[in-house]
């Protein structure tokens, strides 16, 4: 309890503010009059009471509707309130209960009755105000904790994401013209994946798990992979267990992202009228996070050198991804990418292949950073 507490005397004739006063004064009580209902109110909006005396029968708003409307205010419904009347009916003071008044003191007013339930009442007041106390403190310090627990999320996820980045390159960088492929394929999928609705834990799962779509050309022989011409049957046979290889990889993991990894890897090859691989999916067979990296591997792979071709124009590979709408594609899918051109033109000039060799890569990478920002061709057998 503090020091000098505050009292508000309510009462609508002077003298019996003057008495109460006089009581309370030399016990180191301040005090705060009114002389309406409504008086009172404005009083108590203004100033931090610790109880009130309050007189029922008043002009105006009488002592019972003054308890109801503090009593609305969450911040004073323990506040104490000492009815100090001269009813002495039962139902008068069940109503002030009802009302919800604490105690009562009958007129002519006791001194001694006074200060007793004043004093017990100021400490029922005190231990409240330690508990809302020490509620706000624990609150507050649980929301520093929370706040700091989600920083601390944030960068374990922009560490992952950095992790994935560093050892999806294990695969891509065995082709010196991929390096930055992994972080357009990344960011455009996830754009995409906003684009055609797809709740926030999705587009962040795709945002980490598309690196990963061709992790399984890590066991694909350099000779095929970095061959400088068209394959032989059987080269391509063997180049398209990458997707198969990467599934392996990254299957029976208990992260879900890692886990939408391997259906992306095992399925961003499959096409919409089901003549791709590996398992010759049709339409809506292939998941949706598989059209959608398909639909940007291959634009990438057009508008990107590869050991087998020179990068196509921008222009021309749109006109072959229009082309594959509907065959290749899924055509919701083709609809959304060229409504975000803006978008995905602006991420492959980002991460463009000037400056794909190994340590000026390695000098980009700043997880915590990326985290908060972040029909020829088409139908040739040998697409990697």
């Amino acid at each position: 309890m503090k020091d000098n507490p505050v009292i508000l005397i309510v009462d609508d004739q002077p003298q019996n503010i003057d008495l109460l006063e006089a009581y309370l004064t030399p016990q180191n009580y301040e005090i705060v009059a009114a002389a309406s209902g409504e008086e009172a109110l404005k009083k108590l909006s203004g100033n931090l009471i610790d109880l009130i005396l309050l007189d029922v029968m008043m002009p105006g708003m009488d002592g019972f509707e003054v308890i109801r409307r503090v009593r609305r205010d969450n911040t004073q419904r323990l506040l104490p309130i000492i009815l100090v009347t001269t009813l002495r009916e039962t139902e008068d003071r069940v109503k002030g209960i009802e009302a919800g008044c604490d105690d009562f003191i009958s007129k002519p007013v006791d001194k001694m009755e006074l200060l007793a339930r004043v004093r017990s009442l100021l400490k029922v007041k005190a231990y409240n105000d330690l508990l809302s106390n020490y509620q706000k403190e624990l609150e507050a310090e649980v929301d520093k904790r929370t706040e700091e627990l989600k920083h601390a999320l944030e960068k374990i996820k922009a560490a992952s994401l950095d992790t994935i980045y560093r050892l999806s390159m294990a695969a891509e960088f065995r082709d010196e013209d991929t390096g930055a492929h992994i972080k357009r394929v990344s960011l455009c999928c996830a754009v995409i994946a906003r684009r055609i609705g797809l709740p926030e834990s999705d587009i962040e799962n795709i945002l980490y798990a598309a690196p990963m779509h061709d992790l399984g050309k890590i066991g694909i022989p350099d000779l095929i992979l970095l061959k400088p011409a068209k394959l032989n049957p059987q080269e391509w046979e063997i180049m398209k267990q990458h997707t198969v290889i990467g599934a392996r990889i990254l299957n029976g993991s208990d992260a879900e992202f890692i886990r939408l990894g391997e259906t992306i890897a095992l399925s961003h090859h499959e096409k919409w009228d089901g003549s791709g691989y590996p398992g010759g999916l049709k339409g809506k067979q292939i998941p949706i996070t598989g059209r959608i990296t398909a639909i940007v591997d291959v634009f990438d792979a057009l508008t990107s050198k590869r050991p087998y071709k020179e990068a196509f124009s921008v222009e021309k590979s749109l006109n072959l991804i229009r082309e594959g709408k509907g065959s290749h594609f899924d055509p919701d899918i083709v609809d959304a990418f060229f409504a975000l051109q803006d978008d995905i033109q602006m991420i492959m000039k980002q991460y463009d292949d000037d400056n794909t060799g190994l340590n000026a890569l390695l000098q980009q990478f700043n997880g915590e950073e990326f985290y908060e920002k972040s029909k020829d061709f088409i139908n040739a057998s040998d697409f990697r």
